[in-house]
């Protein structure tokens, strides 16, 4: 089953129907060996790993990334492993949650059930524009001022918290944010420089998604209630037509209770 010619990134663990996992972030897979851990005791955990992050630093500049490419590799990795006429299961978390549901969208003739837990895909939110707003403001905090100050920023738009920009450090000002930004191409460097833009600002297919609703599920996390990810989710399920499902923890539940997590994953799987 693992013969085929897929040249990217991915893990494999466990035996049975195979699972696709589709980290969050950037899609560097750290942080989930206790889920997969406990997911590969009922299947053949896939962890599709799209940039490679988990080989280590990218070498040279990154450009933005799109939803597209993401999910067309994941497309091409499942036929590479599964055999004529089999199907796999796909769950997606965060920005992966809007990789899996294009891939349900574009490509479901290989997929079984998609849970996609808290997709930040907020266009489809009636105050859409403000969303996006705060999304550009996170990237021109990231450019001036680095990771730290940029995750602040989202932290507070996710869940709806006030937020007053502290003053940006002397070295900021001096250079446009050049030394205040972590110039390696880690996850979160790359997360917030090029991916969390131009995914949340990707247009589901919702008339596609509509129609293949019996094979999807929109999760979110029982601490998210009340956030901006629940509420997107929340919509996404009634715009759709799919499953609604509550997880434990926030939006970092699978990292935050991966056993508990993968238990309520495998239920609505």
């Amino acid at each position: 089953m693992l013969d085929g010619h897929y040249d990217g990134h991915y893990d494999v663990r466990g035996s049975g129907p195979l699972l696709l996992v589709i980290p969050g972030g950037a899609g560097h897979p750290m942080g989930l060996d206790g889920a997969v851990a406990r997911l590969s005791e009922r299947f053949t955990v896939v962890t599709y790993d799209p940039l490679g992050l988990s080989r280590g630093p990218l070498v040279g500049p990154v450009e933005d990334q799109r939803v597209e490419v993401w999910s067309d590799r994941a497309h091409q990795l499942l036929d590479s492993l599964l055999p004529d006429g089999e199907s796999a299961h796909v769950f997606g978390s965060s920005s992966g949650g809007i990789v899996a549901l294009d891939l349900l969208a574009r490509h479901p003739e290989r997929l079984g059930r998609v849970v996609a837990h808290e997709p930040p895909s907020i266009g489809v939110l009636p105050d859409a524009a403000r969303q996006h707003a705060m999304i550009t403001e996170v990237h021109e905090i990231y450019r001036a001022e680095g990771v730290a100050a940029a995750a602040a920023r989202l932290g507070a738009g996710l869940e709806g918290r006030s937020w007053e920009p502290g003053p940006r450090p002397a070295s900021a000002v001096a250079d446009g944010g050049e030394s205040a930004r972590n110039t390696q191409n880690t996850p979160m460097d790359i997360f917030l420089g090029h991916v969390l833009r131009p995914f949340t600002s990707h247009a589901l297919d919702l008339d596609a998604l509509k129609g293949l609703s019996s094979r999807l599920t929109l999760g979110a996390g029982s601490d998210s209630r009340g956030q901006l990810p629940f509420r997107t989710v929340a919509l996404l399920a009634e715009l759709s037509g799919g499953d609604f499902v509550e997880f434990p923890g926030g939006h970092l539940g699978v990292l935050q209770h991966p056993v508990a997590f993968a238990d309520r994953l495998t239920e609505a799987l």
